[in-house]
């Protein structure tokens, strides 16, 4: 019986081993790798990557750059720090990794992941970034000639000597400093390939505008090393777009000086118009606080709007301060004070300057204005005796014509109320009889009062001349401030903000210095 099943067991053996002879030689009739296995497998075979691909040492492995630019994803002004997306453009001769494109079924461009190359230390040396991460691990073209197309997509955080002093009208040029880090010019040589620079992919940015991208070759002697090190430095000239601030910060400055300007038409005697000099000063130091914070802290430059708006805090400042003045010069006249021959000249002088029409000031002087006054409260308020009418008793009837309110003896009678100019008129007639005159006590009495009401009115006279004299002033210089401030704003708007951008030195990309 086990004689039996080890014959079974042996022929079973023999049958497997012919099957298996069977499908060796099936195997053998169809290719066991493809073209560029094979290829890969012999360009592999004695392939180092930690040395540089030529046969002769003394010959250096030319390296040429260039750069797919394809966006601007930021420009930080306050920490100074360009970040660009590239595609870097990175080509060189592989002496190790020639082959004949007729050994391979024509296969004349194999691609090959780029750790398994020599790949050249390229870094960008004005960097604000860690090199921990490396490149995007992409795979590398190799042509049968032994030129090696490396182009990994990279963000690029660089350095960028912002300069804000025509902001928001400035122009900013970056560089990017690109070459090999530990190999001198004799191993590793750095050139800008022919088409360095590629635009076609590029996503305009809603901040910055595009102006130009230039590129040039630079050969540094370090005091480190005897040996040169080439790099090439690509140069990206910027401008910003004007629009964003124009609407967010120059027109809302703009009404704020038409604000301040508004407040020389107010009245001298209206406080409103240092509160509203304090209100426009105040908004205009949150503007200057919001530009404040986007700008890097620095003392090198001064920003234009920066500028534009200290200016025009200082005038706001100074139309307070001026207000103020004008105030006290229109509340001079309640105080009775004379006003002095030589701001009578400059008024007089000025009123014509602005177009403004005196009405008490260019009429009479002080002096004038109180015999004038006194002339026509005489005219006016003078007792006027006409003549005495016998009476069939034997007394005298007297006309009279006065301005005097208070109520006589009972022997005047009183004929009408008559009102002329503000003021209360009373005519009458007197009765004399007997002995008594026409110039009686009782008419002494009524003069003198009547001298009383007119010395007051008199007073009463000069205190609104000189009130309404002092008032002219304040607003003759009111109206001259108004117009200083005009031009004054006016000046500095259109030199800050126009004829300074326009006027600035055009900057160029100078790739010679």
């Amino acid at each position: 019986m086990t004689l039996y099943a080890m014959l079974i067991l042996i022929l079973f053996s023999a049958a497997a081993a012919k099957e298996g002879d069977y499908m060796i030689c099936v195997n053998r009739s169809k290719p066991s790798i493809t073209d560029e296995q094979r290829l890969l497998l012999a360009l592999m075979a004695d392939y180092d990557k930690a040395t540089r691909p030529v046969f002769n040492a003394s010959h250096p492995v030319n390296v040429y750059l260039g750069i797919t630019l394809t966006q601007i994803f930021d420009v930080d002004e306050r920490n100074q720090v360009l970040t660009t997306n590239i595609w870097l453009d990175q080509s060189w001769k592989d002496e190790k990794l020639i082959w004949d494109p007729a050994d391979y079924n024509n296969l004349s461009v194999l691609r090959i992941p780029c750790n398994k190359l020599w790949l050249p230390d390229i870094v960008l040396y004005n960097s604000a970034d860690d090199y921990t991460h490396g490149y995007m691990q992409a795979l590398t073209m190799v042509h049968s000639d032994g030129t090696v197309f490396w182009p990994p997509i990279v963000k690029l955080r660089s350095t960028c000597d912002i300069k804000i002093t025509y902001f928001p009208f400035d122009d900013q040029i970056c560089r990017m400093k690109l070459g090999s880090w530990a190999y001198d010019g004799f191993q590793v040589n750095v050139h800008d390939s022919e088409k360095a620079i590629d635009l076609d992919n590029f996503v305009s940015n809603g901040e910055w505008l595009l102006v130009d991208v230039k590129v040039k070759k630079n050969v540094v002697y370090y005091a480190c090393c005897d040996e040169p090190f080439p790099d090439v430095t690509f140069y990206i000239h910027m401008r910003r777009r004007t629009l964003y601030y124009t609407y967010n910060v120059i027109i809302p400055c703009v009404m704020l000086s038409i604000l301040t300007l508004m407040g020389f038409w107010m009245r001298p005697d209206s406080g409103e118009k240092v509160t509203l000099g304090l209100t426009v000063l105040l908004a205009f130091s949150v503007f200057m606080l919001l530009i404040a914070e986007n700008m890097p802290a620095t003392s090198n430059f001064v920003p234009l709007i920066g500028i534009y708006l200290t200016v025009i805090m200082a005038l706001t400042s100074l139309s307070v301060i001026l207000a103020v003045i004008v105030s006290n010069i229109n509340n001079r006249g309640f105080h009775q004070k004379k006003l002095p021959s030589c701001v009578l000249t400059f008024i007089t002088l000025t009123s014509k300057l602005v177009c403004y029409k005196l009405e008490y000031i260019h009429k009479v002087k002080y002096e004038e204005i109180k015999s004038s006054s006194f002339q026509v409260v005489v005219k006016r308020n003078k007792k006027k005796y006409t003549r005495a009418h016998p009476s069939e008793s034997g007394c005298n009837l007297i006309e009279f014509e006065s301005n005097d309110q208070t109520a006589y003896s009972s022997r005047v009678v009183e004929d009408s109320n008559l009102t002329h100019r503000g003021t209360h008129r009373t005519r009458g007639v007197q009765v004399s009889c007997g002995s008594e005159s026409p110039r009686s006590w009782e008419a002494e009495e009524i003069l003198a009062k009547l001298q009383i009401l007119l010395n007051r009115e008199e007073e009463k006279l000069h205190e609104l001349a000189l009130m309404k004299q002092w008032q002219e002033v304040a607003e003759v210089v009111d109206r001259l401030l108004f117009w200083m401030f005009v031009l004054s704003t006016l000046f500095c708007s259109l030199s800050i903000l126009v004829f300074i951008p326009m006027t600035k030195s055009k900057q160029a990309i100078d790739i010679e210095e």
